[in-house]
């Protein structure tokens, strides 16, 4: 029997499992998978993990359903997608329980996910139209030829999405793809699963028709593989090294691919910011969903003369993040998804401090509050030697190196293999 004190008061066993009847696998003779409450370490459910045969159906069921659906105009869809928004927000408390739950996301963090994921459905809901009509283009011999754009649907799209944000990426980024007249098939991460089936419900219950949109459960790296060789487009967010593989495999097949990867990003620190507005920021930039987040800041320069009062500032400020576990706004820290991941960011953390690194906050898990929570953590000293230099670490982890002025700044920010986000923290937009 599930113990039910470990949920939320909106989401309960029997919730889950009338999400787990929408996946688009047959459960019998399938290995089942363990999804885990972060917070806690408890079981709170079990997914199917899909064969060839069940991406295989579930590609064709959305493809015959895509051939109706790319028959209405943009407005026509868009009606669905609001009616999406709608019921999103209208079940939004419940919403933001699945991925605290699941994902081990503090409150804020949750809340800030399923609006974001509203406001997505929104803002292409108003501009498909526009962005999909035809258009003129000029030609090189007016009065004699004419040129038109036009968009077509590619026909089924795939979305490999991570654990760190189910709503947005599992399906926040297949809105676009719905209002274009493609069908989808979703392949959420097998930690996270219980978020896209959320929202897919709601899509459903919105008026989507039947078999458009698909959802698939499993590993990654077995599910992931089939779901390419049978769709006509793949978007994946995850690891750049997984990411070369899903570019190298589309690429085979001469399909369509967006690809959103790691990173190792940096903000600079200039000597005449505003640190009573910058620090806070700052903080956020780094420690929102623990750092468990591709655009999250790792690395922050800072110009010579002011790091001892941003050090000091930023390190008290830090040491005021409560960390908590509860469904509620008592935690400004999410929890770690694995016991795994904490053990990674702990040995980044600790390789650093071996070699020389100055820890000056944090450091630590926090087995008082959970399994998987660890402390905001500030280091400086940090050289090439070690793995929280140039590895993505994806924690509550952030490395101080002074600079001695902007543009070495920027040439150290940029000496990193991984691309993505980057800040510049003035009071002058023009050096920013």
């Amino acid at each position: 029997m599930t113990d039910t004190s470990i949920f939320p008061p909106r989401v309960g066993p029997d919730l889950l499992r009338a999400l787990e009847s929408q996946i688009d696998v047959q459960a019998e003779a399938r290995e089942m998978i363990p999804v885990v409450a972060p917070f806690t370490g408890d079981v709170i459910g079990h997914i199917p993990e899909a064969n060839e045969a069940d991406v295989v159906a579930a590609v064709a069921k959305a493809r015959r359903a895509q051939e109706d659906w790319k028959l209405l105009s943009p407005k026509m869809r868009g009606r669905v997608l609001t009616k999406f928004h709608d019921l999103l927000l209208d079940r939004s408390d419940q919403a933001i329980d699945i991925p605290q739950l699941e994902g081990g996301k503090a409150r804020v963090a949750s809340m800030e996910e399923v609006f974001d994921t509203a406001a997505t459905a929104r803002y292409y809901v108003n501009t498909a139209p526009k962005l999909l009509r035809r258009h003129r283009r000029a030609v090189s011999f007016p009065g004699f030829s004419s040129a038109h754009e036009y968009h077509h649907p590619v026909g089924v799209v795939g979305f490999i999405s991570p654990w760190n944000f189910p709503f947005v990426l599992g399906v926040g980024d297949a809105i676009p793809a719905l209002l274009a007249g493609n069908g989808v098939v979703l392949k959420p991460d097998e930690k996270t699963p219980y978020s896209t089936l959320f929202a897919v419900s709601l899509l459903r219950e919105a008026g989507v028709p039947d078999g458009l949109v698909q959802v698939l459960t499993g590993r990654g790296e077995k599910v992931g593989p089939l779901l390419i060789d049978n769709v006509d487009y793949v978007m994946f967010t995850g690891s750049t090294a997984v990411g070369r593989l899903v570019a190298e495999q589309a690429g085979r097949r001469l399909i369509g691919s967006s690809l959103e990867l790691g990173g190792k990003n940096a903000a600079i620190v200039l000597a005449d910011v505003d640190l009573d507005r910058a620090i806070p920021e700052i903080s956020r930039s780094v420690f929102a969903n623990a750092g468990q987040l591709c655009i999250a800041m790792e690395r922050i320069y800072v110009e010579e003369s002011i790091v001892p009062e941003f050090t000091s500032r930023f390190v008290e400020h830090v040491g005021g993040l409560r960390v908590a576990s509860g469904y509620d706004y008592s935690s400004d820290l999410s929890a770690l998804i694995t016991t795994e991941h904490l053990d990674n960011v702990q040995h980044h953390v600790e390789d650093a401090v071996a070699k020389g690194a100055a820890l000056l906050a944090g450091g630590k898990p926090r087995p008082d509050v959970g399994p998987t929570f660890f402390e905001p953590t500030v280091l400086t000293d940090v050289d090439e030697s070690m793995l929280l230099c140039r590895t993505e670490t994806f924690g509550p982890v952030v490395s101080v190196y002074p600079t001695p002025n902007a543009d070495a700044a920027v040439e150290s920010a940029n000496d990193s293999e991984y691309g993505l986000n980057f800040s510049v923290w003035t009071s002058d937009v023009r050096r920013g």
